[in-house]
């Protein structure tokens, strides 16, 4: 399905393509999609035990963005547990903590975003 939308667009015109998995957390783990970084979007009305139920999607991300952190309250989200679960799940991720309501962490987003063009931009060059 994303080679079919892949031939229609004119990659060259674009920085940035983000491919979204809407459908659970284990099926995007099972392919290659030919990404140059895999990010895991983790909300904290979804529990703590996500790294551990999930583990392959975890491992396998760059960066795992932990959103909805305005809502910890009201979810009883522990986050040092949840963070503790993610650490042994894998120790390898960068972690962002976001609010899209507040705004905390989004310019951390953006950065860790252009610092991925950046690297890519250089990997093109050589």
């Amino acid at each position: 399905m994303i080679m079919h939308v892949l031939e229609k667009l004119d990659l060259d015109a674009l920085d940035v393509l983000f491919i979204e998995n809407v459908g659970n957390l284990v099926c995007p783990t099972l392919f290659d999609l030919g990404e140059d970084a895999r990010v895991a979007l983790w909300s904290v009305t979804e529990g703590e035990d996500k790294p551990v139920k999930y583990p392959q999607i975890f491992q396998g991300a760059a960066l795992t963005i932990l959103s909805k952190t305005d809502l910890a309250p009201v979810s009883e989200f522990k986050r040092a547990g949840a963070l503790e679960h993610l650490r042994q799940i894998a120790p390898h991720t960068e972690i962002l903590e976001l609010s899209s309501q507040s705004g905390a962490g989004l310019e951390a987003w953006y950065r860790w975003i252009e610092a991925q063009l950046q690297t890519k931009r250089v990997r093109k060059l050589h």
